[in-house]
C-alpha cells in the first residue's frame, strides 16, 4: 500500500543532504536553582530515528519539554527546518509539525472514540475531513467503534488513539517519550512495525526516549546516552553499550549476565 496517498495527506519531502530537520544547540535548563540540563545538542534528519536511553533522573523528559515547547531553555536553541522556534510555545510548535507522544496515554475520558477524533480534526486550521482521521486511525490499526468511551479503552488502544489523532495531521517529526511503558511484548511489536514505516516509508523524524533496548536495536539508526541532565555517549547501539562511562550510570545496578545479554542483542 502507498501509505503516502491515503487519506488525501501530501507527501513528504525528500530528505536534503547535509540539513538536519530538527536540531537543538547547548541547551540547559535549571529547575528550582537545580540544574536539570547541561549543555545538550543533537539533530535528526528526515526518516532518521534517534534513541534516547539513559538512568531515571537523568533528564530525558526535561529535554523534551524544551524540544517540544512546554519548558525554555536557560540557554541554547532550538531549530527545526533551519527556523529558531526557540521562543515559540508548544502549541505553535505543533502547527509547524512538531508532535509529541507522552509517557502516559492520557484520553478525554469524558469523550467517545469518534468525538476524540473529531476534536484532533478541528483543532486548528486547516480543518480536516472524516477520511484524514480514518486514514490516521488505519495506520496505527486502531479499530474500535466511534462510539466507545474513550475511558474504557485500555493502555494500547488509548496510545494508538492519541497517536492517529497525530499521525492524521502528518507531522515530519514526533518526540516519543517510551511509546512502550506498558505495553507487553506483542504490542511492542506493533509499536516496532508502526515506527518502521513512520520513519522508512513516510520520512518521518523520530526522536525516542524508551528503556527497552531491545526495541531500540531494531529501529533506532542512533542512539544518545544521557546521564546527570549531560549527553555521555552517542553512536550506533553497540557502540555506546560497550562505552565504560554507559556502563558506569546505566548498568552499575544491573547484573553482568543481564548487561552481555543486552549487548548480544546490539551486536
Amino acid at each position: 500500500m502507498d501509505l503516502n496517498r491515503e487519506g488525501g495527506a501530501r507527501r513528504p519531502e525528500p530528505p536534503r543532504s547535509g540539513e538536519p530537520l530538527f536540531a537543538c544547540e547547548n541547551i540547559s535548563l535549571d529547575l528550582g536553582g537545580r540544574e536539570i540540563l547541561r549543555d545538550i545538542s543533537l539533530s535528526v534528519g528526515r526518516g532518521e530515528v534517534l534513541g534516547i536511553i539513559g538512568p531515571n533522573g537523568a533528564g530525558k523528559t526535561s529535554l523534551f519539554e524544551v524540544l517540544s515547547g512546554r519548558m525554555p531553555p536557560k540557554s541554547g536553541r532550538v531549530l527545526f527546518k533551519g527556523r529558531d522556534v526557540t521562543r515559540l510555545a508548544l502549541h505553535e510548535r505543533s502547527r509547524l509539525g512538531i508532535g509529541r507522544t507522552y509517557q502516559t496515554p492520557v484520553v478525554p475520558e469524558e469523550l467517545t472514540v469518534g468525538e476524540t477524533l473529531k476534536a484532533a480534526r478541528q483543532a486548528y486550521r486547516p480543518f480536516l475531513t472524516r477520511h484524514h482521521a480514518e486514514w490516521g486511525a488505519e495506520l496505527v490499526r486502531f479499530h474500535i467503534d466511534e462510539e466507545r468511551p474513550t475511558a474504557n479503552l485500555d493502555t494500547l488502544d488509548r496510545r494508538k488513539l492519541l497517536l492517529a489523532c497525530l499521525l492524521m495531521r502528518r507531522p515530519p517529526l514526533i518526540l516519543m517519550d517510551e511509546p512502550a511503558a506498558g505495553l507487553i511484548n506483542s504490542e511492542v511489536d506493533e509499536f516496532d512495525d508502526l515506527i518502521r514505516v513512520l520513519s522508512k516509508e513516510m520520512n518521518v523524524a523520530i526522536i525516542i526516549v524508551e528503556h527497552r533496548i531491545e526495541l531500540l536495536d531494531t529501529i533506532a539508526d542512533r542512539v544518545m546516552v544521557m546521564d546527570a541532565g549531560e549527553v555521555i555517549s552517542e553512536g550506533d547501539l553497540a557502540r555506546v553499550l560497550a562505552d565504560p562511562k554507559v556502563h558506569a550510570a546505566y548498568f552499575e545496578n544491573v547484573e553482568e549476565g543481564t548487561l552481555e545479554e543486552t549487548q548480544g542483542h546490539a551486536a
